[in-house]
């Protein structure tokens, strides 16, 4: 059997995603931190969450898709796209192979105003998107029996190459939902 470069870089992107999404820890500060200084996206209309990755300080942003009439895009629900500040902080849609083998998502409803997602490229980990009391969409995840209103994800990458990135860890950091505090949650690859 022959194996397409996408079809190659579908299955090593998965492997190395389910080996650190597999060995899941709480940490409460970061070892190994990212030499990388990353900027906060602002002004991002909808923004639900972002995700940073070493080596660059490029962003990817997810964010509720609105149709012009103002309600939300159900067959769509999330838009994702890049600020590119590592060059000139413009806008930029995913390529191919981003969006569907690595930073994509595939989407189903489960109702009115609340969606499951998982990333393309490890399906495992199930996102719902809904409709919370203060009548705003908010990302949440379950990690460690602890259900975490996301704001942002971070993976730390350390060398390797493109098709096989050296993945080291992936932080979750946002709001606790039972408590309301601040948490960060460490997927780790040891």
């Amino acid at each position: 059997m022959h194996l397409t470069p996408p079809q190659i870089f579908k299955i090593l992107f998965t492997i190395v995603l389910s080996f650190f999404l597999c060995s899941i820890q709480t940490w409460a500060q970061s070892k190994d931190p990212s030499p990388v200084s990353f900027p906060t996206p602002k002004n991002v209309d909808h923004l639900l969450f972002y995700l940073q990755r070493d080596p660059n300080t490029n962003t990817l942003i997810y964010a509720l898709n609105i149709k012009a009439n103002g309600s939300i895009d159900a067959e769509s629900p999330i838009q994702v796209y890049w600020i590119r500040y590592g060059e000139k902080g413009q806008k930029k849609d995913l390529g191919y192979i981003q969006r569907k083998f690595a930073y994509g998502i595939d989407t189903k409803a489960l109702g009115t105003d609340k969606y499951e997602f998982r990333f393309v490229s490890h399906k495992k980990l199930p996102f719902y998107l809904q409709k919370y009391s203060d009548k705003s969409y908010h990302v949440s995840v379950t990690i460690n029996n602890r259900t975490i209103r996301v704001s942002r994800l971070f993976i730390r990458i350390q060398g390797g190459s493109f098709w096989l990135p050296n993945v080291k860890y992936a932080e979750v950091e946002g709001i606790e939902e039972s408590t309301g505090k601040p948490i960060v949650e460490r997927i780790s690859v040891k």
